[in-house]
């Protein structure tokens, strides 16, 4: 055989190989079916930030995750597999959480994400999990326009249509607030998804917005909104963003010698809150789906079992939600008979009255969650306590 022949041939060859390894590629990229469990395991995907600006929300929601699938590995497993969770760093980023979904689905074969924990990510994953036919169940997402991108999206959270009604009935009843001063952060869509619910339930609660201030999430100037809400002399403010903007508008509002307190959602429960505010956001209330105090039976038994792998730390919000949703999504298997999520997705339609650690859950006709009860948490002494537990309509 001669140089130029041979030549010719290893060419060719390596362009054959060249060509075999892209189309690998791009079958890969394109996850446009459901991947099937295989061998002694079945993949569970988390879907969160682990570093960045709200890993505060996605770290414990990956710890409770993990701990659901030991408990579960531990008594069998499901359908004869053990749970592998699957983990990946979105960095709170729309781009890298849909990147990290494509990756979970085509590379990871996952059968189920449980994440964002953030609402805006959710929005970004949930279309890709729907085309390929993978569930997603959010354990934190709770603004508008989740489920309705499709038959294999679900949450296991305290809605804010849900939750919202119920606060301000306890507000204008419990505490005698009547005028609010809302802050909405435009350019975050969680915030602006619970300021519109939050609009459109004050008036049958007989509470007056007056005022209604926006900001963007990075903003950190905060005096023209504060000097426009002073001279409305609210009763309290309403603020539906998160944590970081949250504590520096109550530096602002202290500097400006507004005395009154502000509540939100779970976007201002986190330690960071208490960190970056201090004293300015001692009265501050959230509300949210979960508190270790006063706890059901089912609830003690996970704390203390929680406690007892986390050097006595109590869990949070975001550990319950993520323990509930692998456990959730590991019902709906067993009562399918099923890991595929083409089979297991309709017996998570169908669940009813579910005991978790962060409330009954049930899901109705329109595949959103309803939860009990709603959780009022006050910043105490530096740390959240417990005001008052709000029973839910599951209804």
């Amino acid at each position: 055989m001669n140089f130029k022949k041979s030549a010719a041939l290893l060419l060719a060859g390596v362009l054959a190989l060249s060509v075999t390894a892209g189309c690998k590629k791009k079958e890969e990229a394109k996850p446009d079916a459901a991947p099937k469990a295989a061998g002694d395991t079945v993949k569970i995907g988390f879907l969160g930030a682990l570093t960045g600006d709200v890993a505060m929300f996605g770290a414990p929601t990956l710890v409770g995750m993990k701990m659901a699938a030991e408990e579960i590995n531990a008594a069998g497993g499901v359908n004869g597999k053990k749970i592998e969770i699957v983990e990946a760093d979105d960095r709170g980023d729309k781009q890298e959480g849909a990147s990290v979904t494509q990756k979970l689905i085509s590379r990871d074969n996952v059968v189920a994400i449980v994440g964002d924990p953030t609402t805006g990510i959710t929005k970004v994953a949930a279309p890709i999990a729907q085309k390929a036919q993978v569930v997603l169940l959010s354990a934190g997402a709770t603004g508008p326009g989740v489920v309705e991108i499709g038959d294999y999206i679900f949450r296991d959270t305290l809605l804010d249509s849900v939750a919202i009604p119920a606060l301000l009935d306890y507000y204008a009843k419990n505490l005698k607030f009547k005028k609010v001063a809302m802050l909405t952060s435009d350019n975050n869509d969680y915030s602006v998804g619970m300021s519109q619910l939050f609009r459109d339930s004050a008036k049958g609660a007989g509470i007056e917005i007056v005022a209604d201030e926006k900001i963007k999430d990075g903003d950190k100037d905060f005096s023209g909104q504060m000097t426009n809400i002073k001279a409305k002399k609210p009763d309290i403010l309403f603020y539906s963003g998160y944590y970081t903007e949250g504590a520096l508008l109550m530096k602002e509002a202290r500097k400006q010698g507004i005395k009154v307190n502000i509540f939100g959602g779970d976007g201002l429960f986190s330690p960071e809150f208490i960190k970056l505010g201090g004293t300015a956001v001692e009265g501050a209330m959230s509300y949210v789906g979960f508190s270790p105090e006063q706890a059901s039976p089912v609830t003690a038994k996970f704390i203390e079992a929680f406690k007892g792998k986390n050097n006595g730390a109590l869990p949070g919000l975001f550990d319950a939600q993520g323990y509930d949703a692998v456990k959730l999504i590991a019902s709906a298997m067993t009562a399918a008979k099923s890991n595929d999520p083409k089979v297991f997705k309709d017996a998570i339609a169908k669940i009813k009255n579910f005991e978790g650690v962060s409330g009954t859950i049930t899901i109705r006709n329109n595949r959103e969650p309803i939860k009990s009860p709603l959780c009022l948490l006050e910043v105490k002494g530096g740390k959240y306590v417990l005001k008052a537990k709000v029973p839910v309509k599951m209804d």
